[in-house]
């Protein structure tokens, strides 16, 4: 299914564009932290992934948090290999648009994270965000470990309600483990 020529659908494994072997190079500093936005990060921080849009203005929202160390623009959720914006935009990797977030949980807890992600857009409206349309646009939380995976599901039906109540319909994020993460390009 196509809205505007883009498609809706995720594609299968082997109906992806092929990719590359070889990774995007991530130099410099964060733009706005002036902090790494490669590993290795500091001990004692952990590591967050959400889809929530065009990963440019999601990843604003926590970049601004007190306890978060750094954060990245990239692309998961897809198969195909190190891919690129061009690819990732032609809805045939996969691949969703995501922010890794880097923070440091003893100053900010992952439950505040999902507060902000699931105020920070409208997680019922499938493979888009407001004019955004496109696999790339869907909502999503990428768990690493059982305790984010549990907490993400617990803040998801704590959410739904809240948003039943607005006239809503309901939530379409997926929620799975943390998939490998590809760096965005540098521009």
């Amino acid at each position: 299914m196509r809205l505007f020529g883009k498609p809706l659908a995720i594609p299968t494994a082997g109906n992806t564009l092929p990719g590359r072997e070889t990774r995007m190079p991530v130099v410099g500093n964060h733009h706005a932290l002036d902090t790494g936005i490669a590993a290795p990060f500091p001990d004692g921080t952990e590591q967050a992934m959400f889809g929530l849009g065009c990963f440019w203005g999601a990843e604003r929202m926590f970049w601004r948090l007190p306890g978060v160390h750094t954060t990245a623009v990239g692309y998961a959720g897809g198969s195909t290999p190190n891919p690129t914006y061009d690819e990732v935009c032609s809805g045939q990797t996969g691949h969703n648009e995501v922010v890794l977030v880097v923070f440091s949980p003893d100053r900010i807890a992952y439950s505040e994270l999902l507060r902000i992600f699931w105020e920070g857009h409208d997680p019922t409206q499938g493979m888009r965000q407001g004019n955004d349309r496109g696999t790339q646009y869907r909502s999503g939380i990428y768990c690493f470990g059982d305790a984010q995976l549990e907490a993400a599901t617990r803040s998801r039906d704590a959410f739904q309600p809240m948003l039943t109540t607005s006239g809503y319909g309901p939530i379409t994020t997926e929620i799975i483990p943390a998939p490998p993460f590809y760096y965005a390009e540098g521009y």
